[in-house]
């Protein structure tokens, strides 16, 4: 399918979620983390979910990666097309950004380089790791920055469409992607 058109089917399967299945799938993909072969690294990047949008709750995995002693990093929109990244402690304080974000409104920051993992927000992926989100790609210019061996990590509710059809070169793929009941592995080494 077109990236549009999973965008508008995937906004619409969200949509009919109610915030018991929301927060049973979250947990759920939470318990799918925990077999990842990701807990060699120190730094783990992940979004912190837009509630009007029904995305994922990512407290679960934020309270793994900080039970494991593990530096979380949390964005911050600081231009029409670009993140910011700071590292999560007891004193970041958050605010809701216009588009529905919560977002340090300060802290240490973090350069992409120093990242080992990142969650990374969707709304479909496919066979092979490819993904869409919302369209903006702010992941895209983000990983892009990042070191050549960053693992990228999808988080899905619902499993893959089996092909996206109009993927650019700018797109990055995933390394795995993790939804309720099943991860999917796209690594090749």
């Amino acid at each position: 399918m077109l990236k549009n058109d999973l965008r508008i089917k995937y906004s619409k399967l969200r949509s009919l979620l109610s915030p018991f299945d929301i927060t049973e799938k979250s947990i759920l993909i939470s318990n799918e983390v925990l077999k990842l072969p990701i807990w060699d690294f120190q730094n783990y990047h992940i979004f912190l979910p837009i509630e009007k949008k029904a995305e994922i709750e990512t407290e679960g995995i934020i309270s793994i990666l900080l039970g494991l002693d593990k530096n979380v990093i949390v964005p911050k929109i600081s231009s029409p097309t670009q993140l910011e990244h700071y590292l999560l402690t007891d004193s970041t304080t958050f605010q809701t950004s216009p588009l529905g974000i919560p977002e340090p409104i300060d802290g240490f920051p973090v350069k992409p380089t120093k990242i080992d993992a990142v969650f990374i927000p969707l709304l479909a992926f496919d066979t092979i790791g490819n993904r869409i989100g919302y369209g903006k790609g702010f992941y895209d210019r983000f990983l892009n920055d990042c070191r050549p061996d960053v693992i990228k990590i999808g988080l899905s509710f619902f499993e893959a469409e089996e092909k996206i059809i109009d993927v650019s070169a700018f797109d990055i793929p995933l390394d795995y992607c993790v939804t309720p009941h099943k991860t999917y592995s796209f690594k090749t080494s």
